[in-house]
């Protein structure tokens, strides 16, 4: 005590100086925290391609349902004294052959495309995760079995199975249907999806709080939906985003092959494929719009999964 008293009285004012004004914010904090999730929404938001393609995405969606009502056509409607004819102020974008409106048919077209795309990806996530989830997480045994079989399934040409669906189901009287098409494309797309989240869940089983949770007890069950699963959100988000162009695009070339959806329903590649004819004749116009169509709806999810990969990447978080 004696000591402290005689350190006291060594202090004189010229020993000290006032605080800076760096010096008294140094310990501020700048910016609240923010959680991952919103934070992925802040990052996202300022990558303006990213969000032009999700602006596109909206409104093609929007208008694939409410567009075929707006002009007043119907979408089995013919008229033969307007065949062919170019855009114009009551046809906007023309019609076909058979004089039906090409603006209904083009978003009723949008509405399959999309249909088929989105069912295609939420198929193939679903299956995907839950066979690359029980590979990884399963013994070496297990796990070498399911690969081999993923690549024999994934060795077999969808376009030979579509074709063998299509006459299966011709026999039968109703054609190449949209569950045909669907059911073609995911029996050997899923494979990738597998394969991505398996070598997460191998990265995954091997951390910290897996290992943590495994030692209080946890099954692999629990671990693999609590804790490996969630990690690996990221990089499955955008396989998602960009299997939806894939499997639009795919929808498109087999239907332009004449193995797509049947008459009388379309999509933008079976509108495509049938304004190839218009092209010998000076109506391009019937595949140039949805040819600009499939155009945007890819451009516009490829771009979506490049940002969101940007923004869901933890490394580049500031």
């Amino acid at each position: 005590m004696e000591t402290q008293t005689n350190l006291t009285k060594n202090l004189t004012p010229d020993m000290f100086e006032p605080a800076s004004h760096e010096d008294r914010n140094a310990e501020k904090i700048r910016r609240p925290s923010i959680k991952y999730w919103p934070d992925v929404w802040r990052r996202l938001k300022q990558n303006k391609l990213a969000m032009t393609g999700l602006i596109i995405i909206v409104l093609m969606i929007l208008m694939s349902i409410v567009g075929p009502f707006i002009n007043g056509f119907s979408y089995f409607e013919q008229n033969y004294n307007k065949i062919n004819l170019h855009p114009n102020s009551t046809h906007w974008f023309g019609t076909d052959e058979l004089g039906r409106d090409l603006f209904t048919r083009t978003w009723y077209g949008t509405r399959y495309s999309l249909i088929i795309g989105i069912l295609a990806a939420v198929i193939d996530f679903t299956v995907g995760v839950l066979y690359g989830g029980i590979s990884g997480i399963a013994t070496r045994r297990v796990d070498a079995i399911m690969m081999r079989i993923a690549e024999i399934v994934y060795s077999i040409p969808y376009l030979l199975i579509v074709i063998l669906l299509s006459v299966v189901f011709a026999n039968e009287g109703s054609g190449t249907s949209l569950f045909v098409l669907i059911l073609a494309m995911t029996l050997t797309d899923w494979v990738p999806m597998a394969i991505l989240v398996r070598g997460q869940v191998l990265q995954l089983k091997e951390s910290e709080y897996s290992l943590a949770a495994e030692s209080l007890g946890a099954s692999k069950g629990w671990i693999l939906q609590k804790h490996i699963i969630p990690n690996t959100l990221g990089p499955i988000l955008v396989n998602v985003t960009l299997t939806i162009p894939r499997a639009i695009f795919a929808e498109a070339t087999l239907s332009f092959l004449g193995l797509g959806l049947q008459a009388p329903k379309s999509s933008l590649g079976s509108l495509a494929s049938d304004g190839l004819a218009g092209l010998a004749v000076g109506n391009a116009y019937q595949i140039i719009i949805p040819a600009i169509f499939i155009s945007l709806i890819m451009f516009a999810f490829n771009v979506l999964g490049d940002g969101l990969r940007d923004s869901l990447d933890p490394r580049l978080r500031k």
